[in-house]
């Protein structure tokens, strides 16, 4: 009987596996999931075969383990899993003078994800706590060496460098060994509460659908460690925002003029933007925490051309009804791409869709999102894209260029772009979203196994003046559809 509950369990906790939403965790993630329950499945239906010796024991699985780790993948709070499951590898010197051997260990760190806009590390463990062991005895591990090598692994993983590390102990944790982590390693109890998700079974029976089993972690011993280091907030003087100069409205049009010449829509979303009050709230001592109440949002250069782009404004009915000649005459190879946007800026007005991503929060752009998104609207951009570029930039904060450790610890390759590293890392090191339509270097990044804050927004691009000289700056940043 033991055996086909477990089985039931393992079935349930592939329906949540496959529920949980794509924008949440990443498809490896997933298909890990899946195969270590598809693993348990296979074990207990061996189990359950009429040849199997029977055990008067208790049945030993790891079904516990992975519902554990899918309570908290469901969390709501929980974002941008990259790794599940994961070892990490880890050199380590055994023996002292000549005789010194470098040992290659893994060091497994069950979830690798975003928590409220900072990477975190989760070790989550479902051992009866009377097993548990601070120096380890017997057959029981030792948690404090776990905890060291977790440390060093830190260390050697720069790219994957969490905030804070929380260990997830489901079925608890003896007082004894909970004050070493706390003492020895100053650890602290986990202040967010989780959500009340508790696991429940089902037996079909003659047709009826009865309660079998519900598994609860009311118990739950949640504790954290923080192991990132707090930057030092740039003075205002740093971070003042420039008054650019595109050639906007002149002077002699009135605000209501420059919202109807501009766009309404335009309009509507910029003023939503909240002014950046960098020398009221936050203070040097205060720590990049401290931001987190702002709200900030790191926009890179796709999503401040989205947000200006004639398309987005009004333009795309136009498009539409100019004939293709005339379009291919003035986009040459990007007439197809600039027709597919006006389509989607008609069915779905990437305004709206932006409006409910940056309402209320402080926008922040770094120098180098600055000087590209400069360089392209005063080459490409179009009279009233100018005058909307001008007017954007000033409701945004411009930041130096200042990279979080773990985005430059990756290499830099043809797809990990040291320009996109450094607007993505800026972003990062504020911990800060980044809004973006760049997904070639998303899929890059997740392929390092990173988990990185970015929201995704449809790509737009400029509609102004087109040329030969235009084309060849388009190529020198890339494909068009990174605008």
């Amino acid at each position: 009987m033991e055996v086909e509950v477990a089985k039931k369990r393992c079935k349930a906790v592939m329906e949540r596996v496959q529920s949980l939403p794509d924008s949440k965790i990443a498809h490896s993630c997933r298909r890990s999931l899946l195969r270590l329950v598809n693993s348990e499945l296979d074990f207990l239906s061996r189990l359950s075969l009429p040849s199997s010796p029977s055990s008067t024991r208790p049945l030993s699985c790891n079904i516990g383990y992975i519902e554990a780790i899918v309570y908290i993948l469901q969390q709501p709070y929980i974002t941008g899993v990259s790794r599940v499951c994961k070892p990490i590898p880890l050199s380590q010197t055994i023996g002292k003078g000549k005789k010194d051997v470098v040992k290659s260990i893994n060091i497994y760190v069950d979830i690798v994800c975003t928590l409220l806009k900072s990477p975190v590390w989760f070790i989550v463990s479902d051992r009866n706590p009377q097993y548990i062991s601070w120096e380890g005895s017997g057959h029981n591990k030792s948690l404090k060496q776990r905890v060291q090598q977790i440390l060093a692994a830190i260390e050697s993983s720069p790219a994957l460098m969490p905030s804070s590390i929380i260990f997830f102990f489901s079925s608890g944790l003896c007082d004894s060994v909970r004050e070493k982590l706390m003492k020895e390693f100053n650890f602290s109890e986990f202040e967010m509460e989780l959500s009340p998700l508790d696991f429940v079974f089902y037996e079909e029976s003659e047709g009826e659908w009865l309660n079998l089993l519900t598994r609860s972690y009311e118990q739950a011993c949640i504790l954290s460690l923080k192991v990132g280091h707090c930057p030092n907030i740039c003075s205002t003087t740093d971070c003042c925002v420039r008054e650019p100069h595109f050639g906007a409205v002149g002077p002699q049009a009135t605000e209501k003029q420059q919202e109807l010449q501009l766009g309404i829509s335009f309009y509507s979303l910029i003023s939503d933007i909240k002014k950046f009050l960098l020398d009221l709230k936050f203070r040097e001592s205060s720590g990049v925490e401290g931001l987190l109440e702002d709200d900030l949002v790191n926009l890179d250069t796709t999503a401040l051309v989205a947000i200006v782009s004639g398309i987005s404004n009004g333009a795309a009915v136009q498009i539409l009804a100019t004939p293709e000649s005339e379009l291919r005459q003035r986009f040459k190879n990007n007439t197809e791409f600039v027709i597919s946007q006006a389509r989607s800026e008609i069915e779905s007005p990437i305004h709206a869709e932006l409006h409910s991503i940056i309402f209320e929060k402080s926008g922040i752009i770094c120098e180098s999102v600055y000087s590209e998104f400069t360089e392209i609207v005063s080459m490409c951009g179009g009279p009233n894209e100018r005058s909307r570029a001008d007017v954007l930039v000033k409701h945004l904060k411009i930041v130096p260029d200042n990279p979080s450790l773990r985005m430059m610890s990756l290499p830099t390759t043809r797809k990990l772009a040291l320009k996109n590293k450094v607007v993505f890392g800026t972003g990062d090191y504020w911990r800060a979203p980044t809004l973006t339509a760049n997904m070639g270097f998303l899929r890059a990044i997740s392929q390092t196994g990173m988990s990185l804050f970015t929201i995704q927004h449809r790509p737009r691009a400029l509609v102004g003046r087109r040329s030969a000289k235009l084309e060849e700056k388009l190529l020198s940043l890339g494909s068009p559809m990174t605008f």
